[in-house]
């Protein structure tokens, strides 16, 4: 079966132009490539899911400042990047300790977001199933037989796929640092 193609630079002026039917035209056929580049950025299905669905709702509502209606593709795929970058970020939020000193200085701060900032990034770099592993038992805390049985893996396979991830981080953090 032929792949679907992005819509034609004409459907992206009129719809810039504010018609509302090729407005429509283009956010459906826009939305299979936007939802198969977050499936293979966020974390989990949810996230890409959420992540494709803002993308799709900011080309509805903004398609009128797209700047070169041949770069729709990569307005998109930029926008979904962040939106998958965003919801890594308040994934590690959700799971940094609550209690932190006080006495921290507003320099140690920004580090501190930056180096979270690289690893959001780092994670979001790998194949989606080693990202799912990785995101699941290191950032979530679910047990190892939890994350196989909930990925259909078997334990083996689930430790062989969060090695690769753990050493991939690392390299992309290391690589990254100097």
């Amino acid at each position: 079966m032929a792949e679907a193609r992005w819509p034609d630079e004409d459907l992206v002026v009129a719809a810039q132009g504010g018609d509302v039917g090729s407005i429509s035209a283009l956010v459906s056929s826009s939305h299979p490539h936007v939802r198969r580049f977050a499936r293979s950025l966020c974390a989990t299905p949810e996230d890409a899911e959420d992540a494709a669905q803002e993308a799709v709702i900011i080309l509805y509502r903004k398609i009128g400042t797209l700047r070169a209606s041949g770069a729709l593709a990569s307005w998109m795929f930029r926008i979904v990047r962040n939106e998958c970058i965003r919801r890594s970020r308040l994934m590690l939020r959700r799971h940094e300790p609550i209690a932190e000193p006080a006495t921290r200085s507003a320099e140690e701060d920004v580090l501190h977001r930056l180096e979270v900032e690289r690893v959001a990034e780092a994670i979001a770099a790998l194949p989606a199933d080693q990202r799912r592993v990785l995101v699941l038992r290191d950032v979530q805390g679910y047990s190892g037989r939890m994350v196989a049985d909930a990925l259909g893996l078997s334990t083996a396979a689930m430790k062989s796929r969060l090695h690769r991830a753990r050493t991939a981080v690392h390299s992309l953090l290391e690589e990254s640092h100097g």
